[in-house]
């Protein structure tokens, strides 16, 4: 049991890193999977690798829990309102993503579903994330540059509030929330980050980069409650008893996602304050190499 429950803290290390992170989970998984097989039945692993992200999504829950009640007694009527327009336009964006998942994610899941897909969706955002900041970088040059011809000094702050018109997440409206949603489908292509298709999709709209990465926390929270919660009721509806080692896994794994997630979350939020996304497009661009060289060593035979 031991050997299953440090299997367990290992998956649960790396779900709680990748799932907020703009990296890819599915990558990473696939990377740990290769040497890391928990000795479990087929269906409980199902119903583990969905159920541990619920420990994820939990310390989201806990970390905004005053922003995002709107019964909680410190608030007056206005943030209390405000706090429900929050949760309206976070129905708006999760709309489109339910709509194509459950349309898509099985067929999706049986053609794309493999190293070579993920690996090519780790490298194309990987570049989509390098070259959406380098040319952030250049229109917050020219702006400032524009500024100071004109005998009108602007900082990097004032600059980056005029480049990115969504300052906070409260500023997002219903359009912004959709069109945000929208990239959001992008997703369900193994491999390519839902926090990372949604941070790019919400700074293509206007986001700054803390409103974009709060409302990529915050879209989760309904979709992955509610996929975990499927997956449960599925495998307790199909009679299939769990063993003391795969409960035991099963809680190794959700307290652990749920720790590395408030860690990977305050990382992020302190992160993006001083510093871009380039960092992340590079690492992803070394994770998708390592994947095809996995998928390559087992084309040739020395993995199997």
């Amino acid at each position: 049991m031991i050997i299953e429950i440090l299997k367990a803290l290992l998956i649960g290390i790396v779900e709680g890193v990748t799932e907020w992170l703009p990296i890819s989970s599915t990558g990473h998984m696939i990377l740990v999977d290769e040497f890391v097989k928990l000795d479990v039945s087929d269906s409980f692993l199902a119903l583990f690798l969905v159920v541990i992200q619920i420990g994820a999504i939990l310390a989201v829950i806990i970390m905004y829990f005053n922003k995002l009640n709107p019964f909680s007694p410190t608030k007056d009527e206005v943030e209390k309102r405000s706090t429900w327009r929050l949760w309206g336009m976070v129905i708006i964006g999760c709309i489109p993503a339910a709509v194509v998942g459950l349309l898509l994610d099985d067929w999706v899941n049986e053609h794309f579903y493999n190293k070579v897909v993920v690996a090519a969706m780790l490298i194309v955002y990987g570049v989509v994330f390098i070259f959406l900041e380098r040319r952030n970088r250049v229109r917050l040059e020219n702006m400032m540059h524009s500024r100071t011809r004109r005998g009108r000094g602007m900082t990097k702050e004032q600059a980056e509030d005029m480049l990115f018109r969504v300052q906070t997440v409260d500023d997002i409206d219903w359009k912004t929330a959709l069109k945000i949603g929208l990239f959001q489908c992008l997703a369900i292509i193994p491999g390519t980050s839902r926090s990372g298709a949604t941070i790019i999709g919400g700074m293509l709209c206007g986001c700054s980069r803390t409103a974009a990465a709060e409302f990529t926390f915050f879209l989760a929270i309904p979709i992955m409650l509610g996929w975990g919660l499927v997956k449960a009721i599925k495998f307790i509806l199909a009679g299939v008893a769990m063993t003391m080692t795969e409960i035991v896994v099963l809680i190794v794994g959700v307290v652990t996602a749920f720790i590395m997630s408030v860690i990977a979350i305050r990382f992020l939020m302190g992160y993006i304050k001083k510093n871009d996304f380039e960092v992340f497009g590079w690492y992803r661009i070394v994770v998708g190499v390592l994947v095809l060289l996995v998928f390559l060593l087992e084309v040739v035979g020395i993995l199997a």
